[in-house]
């Protein structure tokens, strides 16, 4: 799955699993994929680690590297070069254990002690807590941070994350718009909304978010497989077969679900 937040559907129910490398340096969570796996996917974790790039490394809150663009000094120097090497692959997001969140939140509750009003380390603290799997604490958490910035996308994002495993789904689908206000361009919101939306069984109001998602991400396994599901609900069978195929072909896992819902 994608790192950023599989959830799954017994059928049609699914879960969380904070953040990715797409967006933030803020985020720490998990991502999903549908096919009876009742959880947000590791994959959205990775991402969330990578959006995090901080406390998160392999949940979703992992920042992702930038790369030099074809026409800058550095890459004009690596190609006139002739003992420049390509770069290396990066390297995929350490996984982190329960004593690594709980640092975490020790380090954030150091922070917090120094500056109450730090609402950077309330978000960190709310990631590691959801991390935790202790939901409720991390909601606190992300409320807390918007009280001290309302702005802030991250904070919404993974409320609406631990609101997914709350199954506080009308309250997930705000708050990832309210995400996307202020980072309009985010897929794993739109994806986070799209699995909020199945989960209330609207399939045809999560269309639109899983298709926006594909829209800035053309490989977004998670997103063609969920929004395959989502067709193969509306009584829609070619076009479930055509998402759930381009699923499988950029992820494998997704062929259970092309069984499942395509018969094939």
């Amino acid at each position: 799955m994608n790192p950023s937040i599989r959830l799954f559907f017994p059928a049609a129910s699914l879960l969380f699993v904070l953040l990715t490398t797409q967006c933030s340096t803020t985020r720490e969570n998990e991502s999903p994929s549908m096919a009876g796996r009742a959880r947000l996917s590791e994959n959205q974790a990775a991402a969330a680690a990578e959006r995090s790039g901080s406390l998160v490394e392999t949940a979703q809150a992992t920042a992702p590297s930038v790369n030099p663009a074809p026409d800058s000094p550095a890459m004009v120097v690596a190609k006139a070069s002739p003992a420049a090497k390509p770069a290396a692959k990066p390297a995929a997001p350490l996984r982190r254990s329960n004593a690594d969140y709980k640092a975490d939140i020790r380090t954030a509750d150091a922070a917090l002690k120094a500056n109450p009003r730090n609402a950077e380390a309330y978000v960190n603290r709310g990631r590691a807590k959801a991390q935790l799997k202790d939901y409720r604490n991390a909601i606190t958490d992300f409320s807390a941070a918007l009280r001290l910035q309302p702005s802030s996308a991250d904070a919404y994002y993974n409320r609406g994350l631990s609101r997914i495993r709350t199954k506080e789904f009308n309250a997930a689908i705000s708050d990832f718009g309210k995400s996307l206000r202020y980072r309009p361009e985010d897929k794993e919101a739109f994806f986070g909304r799209g699995v909020a939306r199945m989960e209330l069984g609207n399939f045809k109001a999560a269309l639109p978010d899983f298709s926006k998602a594909i829209s800035l991400d053309e490989n977004y396994a998670d997103a063609y497989e969920y929004r395959g599901i989502c067709y193969s609900s509306l009584n829609k069978p070619e076009l479930a077969r055509q998402d759930l195929e381009k699923a499988a072909s950029i992820n494998p896992e997704a062929s259970k679900s092309l069984r499942r819902y395509a018969g094939r």
